[in-house]
């Protein structure tokens, strides 16, 4: 898929792929085989037919493509674009076994940008009313997906977002240049013309409980506000005026549009020299924020190997075309700040790696006497994040983990609490949104048969 070139998109915030055109995207369809037993649909979490979408764009059928992945997938354009494709579908495509794979995540986008910007036909068919009214409490992509899910069964949905605006993790945590905000608002929208009810500002475990929400005449409630607690390292000198949480930096900038400062009234904490902790996707988004906003310098710091890096390896490419430098095998060990209280650098030991530990990854060891220091100005801390607090904190009866992760059934999503589903990273911890929206996937099979079935 063509790109803007790397100089030129490290300095702005528009979105990074330009999109298929029409003789591209049937072009890359027809490449694919239509197996008969499709590996690439076993390895999707929201089980997509695939080779049916495919075979309908390699027609010109695009309105055929984006009512076969509506049956299966509410947020196509967002999945096209931020899904880990790479080790789930694509990385069972047959076709990659002796070349590139078929290129399912591009080719998602395509359809659904298409329906976007010339119409998808009707709408799905809605199952006639069934008089049960279900409460989903966040919007990122499981509740999204649960929503959608359980209007075509012909409940009465209503989704609550604590933010001021829908769509969660989609859009507070990934930059515009990855999911432009407009794309996640359409995405909603269609859950809206399906019969969704959405409400913004309602925090519930504040404003509302959720043993309220049953007194108001909810039959079910689906838990999915995500892991949004940021996770710090506890080193020495951590309040130093310069060191934030990449959840903080990246709400500021995508939800709040801080990446418009001045016309937007959202201030950006800026840094000439700006360090990022971690190597995720969240670290690879704060980093290539960070220079787009001006950076004259971004490093990365991971105390592992380039193998070991979670991110997709598609973002991590793109952070070294624009510019961003990874220290790997290094770890900081403590803050350095001048008399007026600022970040001015960090301490930091060289790593190796030692033997496999509970991960699975070789366990980074320090090398003794390889202490340097390296300059910074501006510190984002993006080494994971832990449950929110919120809402299970205000709700004593629903088991949750040692993490304060809520407990639920694995394949259902029910949790101790009767009439409590969740699902998302409130339960796994922070992960992929094509897994969140697996898990909600399955949570509205569950809430529909108890609503029709009994608990």
């Amino acid at each position: 898929m063509p790109e803007q070139e790397a100089k030129v998109r490290a300095r702005n915030f528009l979105e990074v792929p330009t999109g298929y055109t029409i003789k591209m995207a049937q072009e890359e369809a027809a490449r694919c085989l239509q197996c008969k037993k499709p590996g690439c649909v076993a390895g999707c979490p929201v089980g997509v037919d695939i080779p049916g979408f495919i075979d309908l764009i390699s027609q010109g059928d695009m309105t055929g493509a984006i009512r076969n992945l509506w049956a299966r997938n509410a947020l196509p354009a967002v999945c096209g674009r931020v899904c880990p494709q790479e080790i789930q579908c694509e990385g069972k495509c047959i076709v990659g076994k002796k070349g590139e794979p078929v290129a399912i995540g591009n080719l998602e986008r395509f359809a659904a940008d298409y329906a976007r910007e010339h119409g998808g036909g009707e709408l799905p068919p809605v199952a006639p009313p069934t008089g049960k009214k279900i409460a989903v409490v966040g919007s990122g992509p499981s509740g999204l997906t649960v929503a959608g899910d359980l209007v075509l069964k012909g409940h009465d949905v209503t989704i609550m977002e604590a933010f001021h605006k829908p769509g969660g993790v989609l859009v507070y945590g990934i930059p515009e240049f990855r999911l432009p905000k407009d794309i996640v608002a359409q995405e909603v929208d269609f859950l809206a013309k399906l019969g969704a009810t959405v409400e913004c500002n309602v925090v519930v475990g504040r404003t509302v409980s959720v043993d309220e929400l049953f007194e108001q005449g909810y039959d079910a409630v689906y838990i999915g506000v995500g892991a949004g607690l940021p996770r710090f390292m506890n080193l020495p000198g951590e309040n130093l005026v310069g060191i934030l949480s990449a959840n903080e930096y990246l709400t500021r900038a995508n939800l709040m549009k801080g990446y418009k400062f001045p016309d937007v009234d959202t201030p950006m904490p800026m840094g000439k020299n700006v360090v990022v902790l971690g190597a995720g996707n969240v670290a690879m988004d704060s980093a290539r924020t960070a220079m787009r906003l001006g950076a004259e310098s971004v490093k990365i710091v991971y105390r592992r190997s380039r193998e070991e890096m979670p991110a997709r390896v598609a973002e991590i490419h793109h952070a070294e075309e624009e510019g961003i430098e990874l220290f790997l095998l290094t770890n900081p060990t403590k803050y350095l700040g001048n008399e007026k209280g600022r970040l001015t650098g960090m301490e930091c030991l060289k790593m190796e790696l030692g033997e496999p530990d509970e991960s699975g990854r070789r366990r980074p060891e320090a090398i003794k006497g390889s202490e340097f220091e390296m300059e910074c100005d501006l510190c984002i801390v993006a080494v994971g994040s832990g449950a929110n607090p919120l809402l299970t904190s205000e709700t004593p009866d629903m088991a949750l983990n040692k993490w304060g992760n809520v407990v639920a059934d694995e394949k259902t999503g029910k949790t101790t609490k009767k009439g409590v589903w969740a699902g998302g990273d409130i339960v796994t911890g922070a992960a992929t949104v094509i897994l969140a929206m697996g898990a909600g996937r399955d949570a509205a099979n569950s809430i529909h048969d108890y609503l029709t079935l009994g608990w």
